[in-house]
């Protein structure tokens, strides 16, 4: 079990102001907000493609474990408290639904649910079950700044039936989830850097199946993922549709030989 700084525990719930309107919300009358996690996908791949990547595994730890396209990508400091809420920022305001009042109201509801998500899986997962992988500017110097990150994405070891089903032998896969990049940094190929890196995570750990899932009428993320590697294998049954709230979604995959 990881050990967090205490003082993230306080941060995760922080005080909110006064309702507009309202004397104040009491606990029991706060909207529990959640946030669903990114689409993952995977297709069949050689591993060849990965050994430029990781030539010396042992170097991977020490700075970045892929460099490219001007964005470097290693994993989150679990001991870093301000880059741990500059990761839940960058998730929160990439997930976030805008409402038409009271946005940053609910706004500071759902980072605060972002972040004691976060803490809970960097808290309970082990290292080689679930890493946590931020994006900055690629840089010599070994110094970061938590401000820096503009991008992040999660990978967990997963077992879930509905996907291994389709692939029979396969006991467990990493699934790819949360990924998000701030709104200033889009379309610089960041996201197809830290997709990259879950390739290479995926490597180092010794799994040879990647798993996530998109919306079905999101065509960019669709594109995005298929470009990476991942092919659709299901689609969520007619029954999952928006007449009951939810959108559809596809799972896809990318499989390493």
């Amino acid at each position: 079990m990881a050990h967090l700084p205490q003082s993230l525990y306080f941060a995760a719930r922080p005080e909110f102001p006064l309702y507009p309107g309202k004397s104040c919300l009491g606990t029991d009358q706060r909207q529990k907000l959640t946030w669903s996690r990114f689409p993952l996908i995977v297709r069949c791949a050689s591993t060849e493609s990965l050994t430029s990547l990781t030539q010396n595994a042992a170097e991977t730890e020490l700075k970045y474990m892929v460099s490219q396209n001007g964005w470097g990508v290693r994993r989150l400091r679990r001991d870093d408290e301000d880059e741990i809420r500059r990761v839940s920022l960058v998730q929160a305001e990439a997930f976030h639904i805008p409402l038409a009042l009271f946005d940053d109201f609910f706004f500071m509801f759902f980072q605060a649910e972002v972040l004691s998500a976060l803490l809970y899986k960097l808290k309970n997962s082990s290292p080689d079950r679930y890493a946590c992988l931020v994006a900055e500017q690629a840089s010599e110097d070994e110094t970061c700044s938590s401000s820096s990150v503009v991008g992040v994405v999660d990978v967990t070891v997963q077992t879930e039936n509905s996907v291994l089903r389709h692939f029979p032998g396969v006991e467990e896969y990493l699934y790819v989830s949360g990924l998000a990049v701030s709104k200033s940094q889009r379309r610089k190929k960041m996201a197809s850097t830290l997709l990259k890196a879950c390739d290479v995570i995926c490597y180092l750990w010794g799994f040879k199946l990647l798993a996530l899932r998109a919306y079905e009428d999101d065509a960019a993320a669709r594109n995005l993922y298929s470009n990476a590697g991942y092919n659709v294998v299901e689609s969520d049954p007619p029954w999952k549709s928006t007449w009951i709230g939810r959108k559809r979604r596809v799972l896809m995959t990318k499989r390493f030989s």
